[in-house]
């Protein structure tokens, strides 16, 4: 038996033996010799596709660091124009006596010394003045005597634009040694400058700016303009140098504007990207050239790196292929549980095997990934609708003009030659139209009238975009083609819109039109005028259109406003002393006061928040808290957003004045029970004594009608049945546990004998001795 197990085990672990030699076979093929598959391959490669593909990762390296060049030029042009266009360098500077104005002498040197410090590039920040005064500021003041230092800045009065880039020797004495200059003639935008702004670059930080457009810090950059007129070096050369020369032919007969491709020159390669940078008036070309083997030697060395790796790898995995062998199930097995949702058990139950799980997963994912990117595509207009919110509410004051021109030419629309136009438009009468719609309707009403809009719009217009603002209000941008006039599209659209929301809706309608403009960027300012234009509309229930291009803001004499303070004041004392009906009935008064012929929208609002504040105050003057009262909410920004006064006067009934009025019931309420259960406590205890209704008023601090009136609503009784019914109950204990006379108890409960036994047999039905006599036999 011992025997038959040893032979058991030794086929068992001859068995182990074979299918684990097996394993680390394979193991140790797959892990070492792919690895030298793949590094010599990569070696092969690296002299053919892989020169194409860095060929490309270079190209946009360039691209983006060109992209950082021309923003930083572009911020130098905008900061000189901005301070061209300053006062202090307007016309009063031409024939101005510089030595006897000091403090104006000085106040220049200091703007043109922080123009300099502005930013790192600028060597120099002068003033040239000519005319009469033929001064120069670099950056102090310096009188120019000869004829050839006047001669080199006057020629800079006349040049080609008012803003524009050159080459220029200041120096007469060396006349070869050129700065790159910025030039901008002052005052800003005058037909007839007579002097200059400067820039004048340090050209070693040109150079240097312009060697980052050479990563591996070989080969050539420069920057020209297309012109001919200009031209700049990272490595110093010259224009004419054969290398350059040699590039700017090829580049010449290349049909794109910009592109990169290999050049060979004395027997190296080189790879080379150009492009544009578009200047002011002009075009400027860049050029990077990097020889291919710094760009290439990376990729060799790791290529070498690799096969040597994969030598020692073959070593390595004689040694760890045994460790690996019983472990690279494991990780699979977990992958297909994980995308199976199920045990491993289940898992193999269902499945053919793990990686036609992990592939059906995959294919899954996939479609998923479609879904997404079609839902994608449908959520487009809804992001077209979210930018234009975004433009006309001003939360893209940041973007520049062509960047909010090439966002929206990114949307589909057609911006290239056309004006803007915004329409601002209010709906009106929701409060009069209690059968089709109520109050919490508007964002329903808004929509359908929008739909409408759109429809409309379509018709009339053949660039529009309608926003919805969902309360009663609804904006349009149109985009209308230059040269073209708008009016009578408008005037066809906007009649047509009132007469279909006046018949569907049975609403009216208030247009504000802003002035047309060529900027994208007033678009905000334009929707502010027409929103404000809105709210100067008549309050009576009428179509209005308001064209901002009349002025009707600005030039029309508005009525003054009146105000009903007598109304206000008797309002807020029908509050104060709880008279509910009256105090809505002022109301109603009130607003229709303020609403009367001719008010305007704003003017009626104003009001009504003014006698809000109002009876703020007396609320908070009446020990309440506003703010506990009416729950913490911004009172005046929800009133401000009602536009009609029905709808007013509901709100400020509603919202202001029964939440005080159910206030000060209920503390009434509290009070008066307070002051009857101290008037039931003074009657119990003095009871045996003369008590009158004046004299407990007078105990419990009020008058003897007000008491007399809540004593009846508390108890239900009147003060003298309530102290005749406690006294003839106090009487009866004493009749039924007590020996004394007839007198003696009436004397104890507070009355005389004669009155007692009256008053006593009224309301028992019986006398005091009778009733005692009944009371001893029970």
């Amino acid at each position: 038996m011992l025997q038959g197990r040893k032979i058991w085990r030794n086929r068992t672990e001859s068995g182990k033996g074979r299918f684990f030699r097996k394993s680390l076979i394979m193991i140790f093929i797959v892990s070492g010799i792919p690895g030298l598959i793949i590094g010599a391959l990569v070696y092969w490669m690296a002299g053919g596709r892989i020169e194409s593909e860095l060929l490309q990762l270079h190209y946009q390296q360039i691209e983006q660091r060109s992209e950082q060049l021309d923003d930083q030029l572009s911020n130098l042009e905008l900061l000189l124009s901005h301070w061209a266009f300053d006062n202090k360098f307007d016309y009063s500077l031409n024939g101005l006596d510089f030595v006897h104005e000091f403090k104006r002498t000085d106040d220049i040197t200091k703007t043109l010394i922080a123009m300099q410090g502005s930013n790192a590039l600028v060597k120099k920040a002068e003033l040239f003045v000519g005319g009469d005064s033929k001064v120069l500021f670099n950056p102090e003041y310096t009188p120019l005597q000869t004829q050839q230092d006047l001669s080199i800045y006057n020629k800079l009065i006349h040049g080609k634009t008012v803003t524009y880039w050159t080459q220029w020797a200041f120096d007469p004495a060396r006349p070869d040694e050129k700065d790159l200059t910025l030039v901008h003639h002052i005052p800003g935008g005058s037909p007839n400058p007579f002097g200059v702004l400067v820039f004048r670059f340090d050209s070693a930080k040109i150079a240097s700016l312009l060697q980052t457009m050479t990563p591996y810090y070989e080969g050539e950059a420069f920057m020209l303009q297309k012109s001919g007129d200009l031209y700049v070096s990272a490595n110093g050369s010259a224009s004419n140098s054969p290398f350059v020369q040699a590039l700017r032919d090829k580049i010449d007969n290349m049909k794109e504007e910009r592109g990169s491709f290999f050049f060979e020159w004395k027997g190296s390669t080189y790879t080379v990207s150009y492009g544009s940078l578009s200047r002011i008036s002009d075009e400027w070309l860049y050029v990077s050239a990097s020889p291919i083997t710094s760009i290439m030697s990376p990729v060799m060395f790791i290529s070498k790196l690799i096969i040597t790796v994969s030598l020692i790898a073959l070593l390595l995995a004689a040694l760890l292929s045994w460790l690996a062998s019983h472990r690279i199930y494991s990780p699979v097995k977990r992958l297909a549980t994980m995308l199976g949702g199920h045990s491993g058990e289940t898992a193999w139950g269902r499945q053919d095997d793990e990686f036609t799980l992990i592939e059906q997963q995959y294919q899954h994912l996939h479609k998923e990934r479609l879904e997404l990117n079609s839902k994608l595509a449908e959520q487009l207009p809804h992001v077209k609708e979210s930018f234009l919110h975004q433009l006309l509410q001003g939360y893209m004051y940041a973007y520049s003009e062509e960047d909010l021109l090439r966002r929206m030419e990114h949307f589909k629309w057609e911006v290239q030659g056309r004006q803007f136009v915004v329409l601002f438009i209010q709906l009106n009468g929701i409060a009069n139209m209690d059968e089709t719609f109520r109050s919490g309707d508007e964002g329903l009403v808004t929509f359908a009238a929008v739909n409408m809009m759109k429809e409309l719009a379509s018709k009339h217009f053949e660039q529009s975009d309608t926003l919805n603002f969902h309360d009663l209000t609804a904006g349009i941008v149109l985009l209308i083609p230059e040269g073209c006039s708008h009016k009578a599209e408008i005037e066809a659209f906007s009649e047509e819109l009132t007469t279909s929301v006046n018949r569907i809706l049975r609403m009216r309608v208030t247009m504000a039109i802003s002035r047309q403009t060529a900027q994208i960027s007033d678009l905000p300012n334009e929707f502010e005028r027409v929103k404000q234009a809105v709210s100067y509309r008549n309050f009576d229930n009428a179509n209005q259109i308001i064209d901002m291009e009349q002025g009707v803001l600005d030039g029309e004499a508005w009525a003054e406003p009146q105000y009903p303070f007598a109304l206000e004041r008797e309002l807020i004392q029908a509050l104060r002393t709880g008279k509910e009906e009256e105090a809505s009935e002022l109301l109603q008064a009130f607003i229709g006061t303020l609403s009367c012929q001719g008010a305007k929208e704003i003017d009626v609002q104003q009001g009504m928040l003014h006698l809000l504040g109002n009876v703020q105050h007396a609320i908070m003057v009446s020990g309440v808290n506003p703010n506990r009262l009416f729950k913490g909410v911004n009172m005046y920004e929800q009133l401000s957003q009602i536009r009609e006064p029905k709808r007013m006067q509901l709100w400020f009934k509603d919202k202001v004045l029964a939440p005080f009025q159910k206030e000060l019931s209920c503390r009434s309420n509290s009070e008066v029970k307070r002051l009857i259960e101290g008037a039931m406590i003074y009657l119990q205890q003095n009871y045996r004594h003369d008590i009158s209704l004046d004299n407990c008023a007078e105990h419990v601090g009020t008058n003897p009608f007000y008491l007399s009136k809540s004593f009846k609503v508390v108890t239900g009784k009147n003060f003298i049945d309530y102290l005749t019914e406690l006294r003839i109950e106090k009487a009866k204990e004493l009749l039924r546990d007590s020996e004394m006379k007839i007198n003696d108890v009436a004397e104890q409960v507070g009355y005389q004998h004669s009155y007692f036994n009256r008053i006593f047999k009224k309301l028992e039905g019986m006398t005091p001795t009778s009733y005692r006599e009944q009371s001893q036999h029970l």
